[in-house]
């Protein structure tokens, strides 16, 4: 197996978009996509992915993930938004993602709800969670190198790798279910108060 410690740096998981990255002045479509490129382009799984088109950030307006633009601007906001958009949508569906974030859209557009305070809160627990992930995934190595000598395999590298890789998307699954079983309960929250 190759270097773990090498791969998780590929990755690139410090890469966001800090708040203070975000500007003060309104953008157009071309300098968001521009801002997201240049903050998350270097941890796309190749270099023919897109981090963000102008089909997605259409496709999140009219399925209303977000509060209406004006004169073809995207606020300060709009970019926390469409930044948390993009960190959910690996692990939930777009109708997820909007049920997860209509209250924060209502309460960010109404004022109720410092939506950059609400943003610092979750890269401070980003970055704890890129050193729990970081911690666990050599953790979980260690436990595939255990398992793998036990079946005392002429070739023991590519077993390792394919039970790291199903361990991982086990662990991935887990978190994910556990993420929709949360969205369903707020879902239903949210309904009882309307």
């Amino acid at each position: 197996m190759n270097n773990l410690e090498q791969l998780l740096a590929e990755l690139k998981l410090e890469n966001n978009i800090a708040l203070e990255d975000i500007p003060e002045i309104d953008l157009y479509m071309d300098q968001v996509i521009q801002l997201f490129e240049k903050n998350f382009g270097s941890s796309t799984r190749n270099e023919d992915e897109k981090v963000l088109t102008k089909t997605m950030i259409n496709n999140y307006a009219k399925g209303k993930l977000f509060f209406p633009i004006k004169n073809k601007k995207y606020s300060k906001e709009h970019l926390i938004l469409i930044s948390l958009i993009y960190q959910l949508k690996g692990g939930l569906s777009i109708q997820d993602i909007k049920q997860t974030l209509e209250g924060i859209d209502k309460k960010t557009e109404t004022g109720d709800l410092p939506l950059g305070h609400f943003y610092q809160s979750y890269l401070k627990l980003y970055e704890k969670n890129v050193e729990i992930f970081s911690e666990d995934v050599l953790k979980t190595e260690q436990d595939v190198k255990q398992e793998v000598k036990r079946l005392e395999a002429d070739e023991p590298e590519e077993l390792e790798t394919v039970l790291l890789i199903a361990s991982l998307i086990n662990i991935s699954n887990f978190y994910r279910r556990t993420a929709e079983k949360l969205v369903d309960r707020l879902a239903a929250e949210n309904k009882k108060k309307d």
